[in-house]
């Protein structure tokens, strides 16, 4: 919006407070400050949303792949010909035979829930996921017939364990008699402990070299399925379809989106639901701008009349409420993004600040699935957001602007 010399002069006074209009100028600064409030809640918000789904969609495919070929009734006894399909087929980077089982554990009169994942010894290696987040101990430990195991921090904290210490692992495939099955119980000793940062994960994965999870689970050479990765997530159905048909009814294909479902569609929801929400705080700022610059015309018909009489023009007078209201949002737009990105780097500090103060744990990991609180800006978003506080602030000076064009000298000056 290109202003004449003299429009830019106004405009500029009409944006200071002058005498007997400090309360205007509150509640000028009022708006401003709502509108930066608004759009930092909205960045805020996004940030950490974005943040929670990355983190929990790079962890989970980090340890379970874009998809999974699972064996009918558990077991793929020709494993290495569908690994070798499914690097054949077009869009796939890799493909893991893997052993995923549900077990118990104890340690000294303590007994847990587990998940033993199988892997050969180069495919726990290469796993970033894991060999990562390594917190003691050291997956080379991990060899064919050496009886060690990775075991996550949480589940450690549960059983007391450490590294060096041998747990015993409860499979109820173990041998018949005539009392029934007995269970088998194998020990095993921890050679490193892990923490993904994904609660459920710290607290119930225990890793463990392909070979020895065969002789625990009784397997022989069979797997329970094939990770795959592809090129691109989010077209992993198209990618695979092919796989499917070659694998026919030996195996059935599982993605990352119908494994976790419930949870990325929740999270989705849950998005456009708070956006929405906190947009509305936005347009309350908005209302507070439209009520400071129908307070400025009122206080200033006069003036406005002047400028009238003098020359002013429907457009220009216009022109300059319109820019002071814009202004007004700008600068809040400005001040917001600027709040929301202090907040989001020191945002770990926060949480922990508020949970010192009032003494309740905000971010329970068992409830949140991460150990820390994500983020995760989006330029897409952020620009988004800039703009509609942008165009709500401008759409709320056409009213205000509209009337001091309107004002008629005439009726004004007749009694001065």
């Amino acid at each position: 919006m290109i202003l004449s010399r003299y429009e830019r002069m106004i405009a500029r006074r009409y944006l200071l407070p002058g005498k007997g209009e400090a309360f205007i100028f509150l509640v000028a600064s009022i708006s401003l400050v709502a509108v930066m409030l608004g759009v930092a809640a909205l960045v805020i918000v996004m940030s950490v949303m974005n943040g929670f789904r990355a983190e929990l969609f790079d962890k989970i495919v980090g340890l379970n792949g874009h998809a999974v070929v699972q064996g009918i009734g558990g077991q793929l006894p020709d494993w290495r010909d569908i690994v070798k399909t499914a690097r054949a087929t077009p869009g796939v980077t890799s493909a893991t035979p893997l052993i995923e089982q549900p077990l118990m554990t104890s340690y000294n009169g303590r007994v847990e829930a587990v998940l033993v994942r199988g892997m050969r010894v180069a495919d726990i290696r290469a796993n970033k996921t894991i060999n990562g987040k390594v917190v003691l101990g050291s997956l080379n430990v991990l060899t064919a017939g050496s009886n060690k195991i990775a075991i996550g921090s949480r589940l450690a904290d549960a059983l007391g364990a450490t590294v060096g210490s041998e747990i015993s692992l409860i499979s109820p495939q173990g041998q018949t008699t005539p009392f029934g099955t007995v269970p088998r119980i194998v020990s095993y000793t921890v050679g490193a402990i892990f923490e993904i940062g994904v609660y459920d994960y710290d607290k119930a994965y225990i890793i463990m070299p392909m070979e020895d999870a065969q002789t625990l689970l009784l397997m022989g050479d069979s797997v329970g399925m094939v990770e795959v990765q592809t090129e691109d997530a989010d077209r992993v159905g198209a990618i695979l379809a092919p796989l499917q048909e070659k694998v026919g009814r030996r195996a059935v294909i599982a993605d990352w989106r119908q494994m976790n479902a419930q949870l990325f569609e929740a999270l989705a929801v849950e998005r456009v639901a708070m956006f929405t929400v906190l947009s509305i705080i936005i347009l309350v700022a908005v209302f507070n701008i439209l009520s400071s610059l129908i307070m400025l015309v009122r206080a200033k018909t006069r003036d406005i009349a002047i400028l009238r009489t003098m020359g002013a023009t429907r457009g220009g007078l216009m022109r300059i409420f319109m820019v002071v209201g814009t202004t007004i949002g700008a600068l809040g737009v400005l001040a917001g993004l600027l709040l929301g990105f202090i907040f989001l780097f020191y945002r770990q500090g926060v949480v922990n600040f508020v949970q010192f103060v009032t003494g309740q744990n905000l971010w329970d990991p068992s409830i949140r699935y991460l150990t820390e609180l994500p983020s995760k800006t989006d330029p897409v978003e952020i620009v988004v957001i800039a703009l509609m506080a942008l165009v709500f602030s401008f759409l709320a000076t056409l009213y205000p602007a509209y009337k001091a064009a309107s004002t008629d000298p005439v009726q004004v000056l007749r009694y001065e």
